[in-house]
């Protein structure tokens, strides 16, 4: 349990409750973002007590705590996952909601040049694209 153990010191003044303990093995297992409907239902297989408001709290305090990345990707969606790298880029499908993290090293470089340029530190790069995943394009023509 590497991820909690990393993090006790950050929580040292929250108790970590067996139901915060999932909800991290869960951000940490999902491999990139998760929003909080899919959290709870996965959460509430595995523990029945839990409750979508304990989810919000958690995932609130996590944020606060800097142990995940909250992004508002589209209109009306948050998505979490747990603070590795503050570099994210996403594609996200807007049919199903599917989301797709991608690397790709001209961001990077992009980010480097404007930090040298405007001699202005960044410490957090977002950037998402909409369209439709493999699985959901065409499906407008089907229907």
């Amino acid at each position: 349990m590497r991820l909690i153990s990393n993090h006790n010191n950050l929580i040292q003044n929250y108790p970590l409750t067996s139901q915060r303990r999932l909800l991290l093995e869960l951000l940490r297992d999902a491999k990139g973002c998760i929003d909080a409907k899919e959290l709870y239902r996965r959460a509430s297989a595995k523990n029945k007590s839990i409750s979508p408001a304990t989810v919000y709290r958690s995932l609130n305090l996590f944020k606060e705590l800097g142990l995940v990345n909250q992004m508002r990707l589209g209109q009306d969606r948050s998505y979490y996952e747990i603070k590795k790298s503050p570099e994210n880029y996403y594609f996200v499908c807007r049919e199903c909601s599917k989301v797709i993290k991608f690397q790709n090293p001209h961001f990077k470089k992009m980010i480097e040049a404007v930090q040298r340029k405007h001699r202005f530190n960044v410490t957090k790069a977002e950037l998402y694209l909409e369209g439709y995943c493999p699985e959901c394009e065409g499906k407008e023509d089907i229907d």
